[in-house]
């Protein structure tokens, strides 16, 4: 690609509106508490904007983070694949948010814009965008689970047909963990290495993910925030938070450029929860909704291949808990 092709200050405004926007919103569904703004600078080059709402009233903590770093080298886990970048100088921008609702019944949500370009005289610049988004229920809801897939397809198709599949598998394929041979959620869009339609139709695609982020979790969390819950529920869901955890710890590519590239650890690990509880070889009861995450939820499947087939009053999670 033409370096005269890639405008990275209108990838920066951009993601600088939608942080703003997906701000506004969260608070206005929270209602009680607002964002706390943390800006930051990076001594090797550049630095952005933390933002943390806390104790809210149906948000635990949600952290919508807006970075644009740069630097001489590119650190050992974005090159580790493509070794011939390792002594290029590069600039990294990203939007990066997590929400972990105080209800067990709001699922947590992640997603993230990134848009990534690496230089050296003499060569042809390199440069791709990622991101996506996903969900992680602690109670599963197939109504909820359709319409997050629907608006997920939604935001690819005008695309092609072919993105939506192929971007809901590599999110399955990525957000596994691996020693715990289970899934983090149940999905939603993944897509990495994404410049082959040049700058201007990858980032109207970036775009177009970014700016369904809202109209995919959002009606979710209206849906679910009142609904009641009792100490049994709320262990359960610090509990999956620990799996939350161990994957951005272990596995998670964004927390490991962080760590490499000598980012702002406050930042970097925003996406932890407030709380969480480890238990020892615990299982759930058979029948329980808890069981059901397991065993309906937490693996790959078409979600839009029963889209039609559930009506709002069969919307359950199947023995509700009490």
């Amino acid at each position: 690609m033409e370096t005269t092709e890639i405008n990275s200050t209108a990838v920066g405004d951009y993601l600088k509106d939608l942080q703003d926007t997906i701000c506004r919103a969260l608070e206005e569904e929270d209602t009680w508490e607002k964002f706390v703004e943390d800006a930051w600078t990076r001594e090797e080059g550049g630095g952005g904007r933390t933002r943390v709402l806390s104790r809210g009233r149906h948000i635990e903590k949600a952290g919508v983070n807006y970075s644009h770093v740069r630097g001489k080298r590119l650190p050992p886990s974005a090159s580790a694949s493509r070794p011939e970048l390792a002594d290029r100088s590069f600039q990294a921008m990203g939007l990066s948010l997590i929400v972990h609702p105080k209800s067990p019944m709001v699922p947590t949500s992640h997603a993230n814009i990134r848009f990534f370009h690496a230089e050296k005289e003499g060569e042809p610049d390199v440069w791709w965008f990622g991101g996506g988004f996903d969900l992680t229920p602690y109670y599963g809801f197939e109504e909820d689970a359709v319409h997050w897939h629907r608006t997920a397809r939604e935001a690819c198709d005008p695309f092609g047909p072919e993105l939506y599949p192929r971007f809901k598998k590599a999110c399955d394929d990525y957000f596994y963990i691996r020693h715990r041979d289970e899934h983090r959620g149940i999905g939603g869009l993944f897509f990495d290495d994404y410049n082959q339609s040049g700058f201007e139709q990858s980032f109207a695609f970036a775009r177009r993910v970014g700016d369904h982020f809202l109209p995919a979790y959002r009606p979710i969390f209206q849906r679910r925030k009142n609904e009641k819950f009792g100490g049994r529920e709320r262990d359960f869901q610090l509990y999956r938070r620990g799996r939350y955890v161990e994957f951005n710890l272990v596995y998670d590519r964004g927390t490991l450029f962080g760590l490499q590239s000598g980012g702002r650890i406050e930042s970097i690990l925003v996406s932890l929860p407030p709380m969480v509880r480890w238990a020892y070889n615990w299982q759930p009861k058979p029948g329980s909704p808890e069981e059901k995450l397991h065993t309906h939820f937490l693996r790959p499947r078409d979600w839009l291949g029963i889209e039609g087939e559930r009506s709002p009053d069969r919307d359950s999670p199947g023995n509700h808990p009490q």
